[in-house]
């Protein structure tokens, strides 16, 4: 017997909001006993920018999370929390490893409760940061959104974490019509399956339009330099002086050190459960698309990797979420029905539409990397050649408001100085938890088109896309001298950590921004 195709509501989920909340995110906790915690946030900029944030949250007490009713509430507080926790870390001259129990205590609870990691995730930055300005226009509109708090007060980082929040919103019908999809299938409805995949290609052009948007009003260099390091995690930060992560302490005395990835895109359920109900399988960095053998024709699909960044990114997004996925991916029977049928010309061309939309937007995505990722990274290497700028340690959040001029400092540290010493071959350029950023973003771009059933579908999408100049990609102006070959088997894969500044040499799992 087959098994139920998931209903939303079971997961919390709303088919007009999708994983956005159904009920908007609290602008303030109800109950004046957290007012200490709100009154730190909202003058978050201010401490950070004071350095007077530890001393503030050492005298703070540990507040009971006993007042918390719904969920909306349990999801303040932890968006609270997060902001806090992380603008200690590394609000300071170097990073605290150990998080007061004024944070840590309540954070740990409130995020077994909502079943998501005490780190700074999706949820916290995006999913849970947001409003409406307008009560009676849509969330999926961009001019229509403000975030409750961000770290650095600035517009752009704001506009960061809403473009994400419009593209949810956006994309939150998609989650019904294709469970729709999926049971039409089962009842071997191929025009009602055609009609549903015609109307996810054309939300997914959409969802193209609106990250393309990011360029508006994030600038590139206030991103990488300003905004990034606060969003680090705890996991792979050696470099940044975090070799063990950070202690949450909680007063047992038997505390351990504990390593979190940084907040990443790839913690969005959206866009995995656009692949899980495509079809389209994921395979760790680097790894090569199996043969099929006559046991894989049977099983149907290869075994599942035994490591995957991708699917470690569910361990951080919200439990019902992640679950959903779960339960999504055991009916999931779109591609198998196309497959089936392909004597159904309009079927077919509707899928490969889908999945040619959707590496389509991860073509952007990868546009957007380099404009604000790669080549951000290439100028600070450029500038920190100087032994006094690889010895330095400095804290990320710090780094760039307190060097002089023309020094970036380069936190790669003196590994991969000593590797390139040695003659060996430079790493690649890592995200945040430590995923060769531009390689994992074109693998995962090219497993999109793989499933495709028409054959010209499959030499459109494997075709190689050499797009110079993607400094300023959408402006239409390129970078002088920043060309960048996208899909040049000779493109330069700095060594330099990146978005969050934890990128490192030999960790398989991490990354932020990676769809």
């Amino acid at each position: 017997m087959l098994p139920p195709v998931p209903v939303l509501t079971d997961y919390g989920l709303s088919p007009t909001h999708g994983f956005l909340p159904d009920v908007l995110p609290l602008t303030r906790l109800p109950d004046p006993y957290y007012n200490k915690w709100e009154a730190i946030v909202a003058n978050l900029q201010g401490l950070i920018l004071s350095k007077r944030l530890r001393g503030v949250v050492d005298r703070l007490p540990v507040l009971s999370t006993i007042g918390l009713e719904h969920d909306a509430e349990w999801r303040r507080a932890y968006m609270l929390l997060c902001f806090m926790a992380h603008g200690y870390i590394w609000g300071g001259d170097s990073p605290s490893e150990r998080l007061p129990a004024s944070i840590s205590v309540p954070l740990l609870e409130i995020s077994e409760h909502l079943e998501v990691p005490p780190v700074a995730t999706y949820a916290a930055v995006c999913l849970w940061n947001f409003k409406p300005l307008f009560m009676d226009e849509d969330i999926d509109n961009l001019e229509n959104l403000a975030t409750l708090t961000t770290f650095t007060g600035c517009l752009d980082e704001s506009w960061f974490y809403l473009v994400s929040v419009a593209m949810e919103a956006r994309g939150a019908p998609i989650i019904p019509l294709m469970l729709t999809a999926i049971s039409a299938a089962r009842e071997d409805d191929a025009a009602a399956v055609a009609r549903c995949l015609n109307t996810f290609a054309e939300r997914l052009d959409d969802l193209t339009t609106l990250l393309q948007r990011i360029h508006e009003s994030c600038d590139p260099h206030i991103f990488y330099h300003r905004i990034r390091p606060f969003l680090a995690g705890s996991k792979n930060m050696a470099d940044a002086g975090l070799p063990n992560g950070v202690v949450y302490e909680d007063g047992s005395g038997n505390e351990t050190y504990r390593q979190y990835a940084g907040g990443s895109n790839a913690q969005s359920s959206l866009i995995q459960f656009f692949d899980i109900v495509l079809g389209i399988e994921h395979r760790p960095t680097g790894e090569k698309k199996p043969s099929r053998t006559p046991d894989t024709e049977r099983e149907g699909r290869a075994p599942p990797p035994k490591h995957n960044f991708i699917m470690e990114m569910r361990r951080y997004m919200p439990g019902p979420h992640a679950r959903f996925l779960s339960d999504v991916q055991a009916v999931a029977n779109i591609r198998d029905y196309v497959e089936q049928n392909q004597d159904n010309r309009p079927l077919c061309v509707a899928y490969d539409a889908c999945l040619s939309m959707l590496r389509a937007l991860r073509d952007k995505h990868i546009a957007i990397v380099t404009r604000y990722i790669v080549i951000p990274s290439r100028e600070v290497r450029a500038r920190s050649r100087s032994p006094e700028a690889t010895r330095r340690k400095v804290n990320l959040a710090t780094a760039s408001r307190r060097q002089p001029p023309g020094i970036a400092y380069d936190t790669s540290g003196a590994a991969a100085e000593q590797e390139a010493a040695n003659g060996k071959k430079g790493g690649n350029l890592k995200g945040t938890g430590g995923t060769a950023l531009i390689s994992f973003l074109k693998q995962a771009r090219d497993e999109t088109g793989e499933p495709a059933i028409e054959e010209w579908t499959k030499r459109f999408m494997s075709r190689v896309i050499k797009t110079e100049g993607q400094g300023d990609f959408f402006a239409g102006k390129p970078d002088e001298g920043a060309g960048l070959l996208v899909d040049s088997a000779e493109t330069e894969e700095v060594t330099v950590p990146g978005l969050a500044g934890s990128w490192t040499m030999d960790d398989d799992v991490g990354g932020i921004c990676n769809y």
